[in-house]
């Protein structure tokens, strides 16, 4: 149940900064001034922040976790064996996702701790709860991003002058961070395609040679691919070393 809170006032953080509230004027959606020039919302725009946050955890859950890198790493592997369409999507994407929850637990509990519990218990308000539930994904993301790929979208801002890691605007984190794990992703499915490759190659090389043209190479290298990642406890290897790959 932390798991689920976090990621659900998680997402409404991530609303909170950009949503025009309603004019004084209607009873239901109030913003009041504290005496120190901070606003406090009513419950009716927390729960339609809430509510409207649920559409976008999606979004949130690919852009801002190890869920990008993981897919992707998962979905080429299944092109490297050949398997079609096995493991099927349905299986890969669960896969994923709970491979995801298990790397960011620890982010979750931080922000649960940090923003949400506080919240619950009326210890902090909401801006300032939501600011320190975002907080551990925004350094879970720093950790994992390329300098080179911030400074990109820094420069594609224009206005963004950032002079400390911390102080990077989630405009232009979020892109570089996905763009990140791509780059990443894809530098990981490389190295495990070239074995498989290798495989292709030896059978389609000793079948030519035998004479066998209409016989399919991918036909014969199959079980030969299986057999060698069965052998190597591929799975356990792969999800291992994705989960190690990450700093938390």
């Amino acid at each position: 149940m932390k798991l689920l809170a976090a990621i659900l006032v998680f997402g409404t953080a991530l609303l909170s900064s950009n949503l025009a509230f309603a004019e004084q004027g209607i009873p239901l959606l109030t913003v009041t001034s504290g005496g120190e020039g901070e606003q406090s919302y009513s419950l009716n725009i927390q729960i339609l922040l809430l509510m409207t946050a649920l559409s976008l955890l999606p979004a949130a859950l690919i852009a801002m976790t190890s869920f990008t890198r993981i897919l992707v790493v998962f979905a080429i592997l299944r092109q490297a064996l050949g398997t079609a369409q096995t493991p099927s999507n349905q299986i890969l994407l669960g896969l994923t996702l709970f491979t995801t929850l298990f790397i960011m637990t620890p982010v979750l509990e931080r922000a649960y701790n940090d923003g949400i519990e506080p919240y619950m218990e009326e210890q902090l308000g909401f801006n300032e709860a939501a600011t320190k539930a975002i907080a551990p994904f925004r350094e879970f993301m720093l950790n994992q991003v390329r300098e080179s790929d911030l400074a990109l979208f820094a420069d594609m801002a224009g206005d963004v002058q950032v002079d400390d890691l911390k102080d990077v605007p989630l405009k232009v984190l979020l892109p570089a961070f996905v763009v990140s794990e791509l780059k990443t992703a894809f530098q990981i499915g490389f190295l495990i395609f070239i074995p498989f490759l290798i495989i292709d190659l030896v059978v389609a090389s000793v079948l030519m040679s035998m004479g066998m043209m209409m016989l399919s190479p991918v036909l014969i290298s199959l079980p030969f691919k299986i057999m060698l990642f069965v052998l190597i406890d591929g799975w356990a290897l792969i999800v291992s070393t994705l989960a190690a790959g990450f700093y938390v």
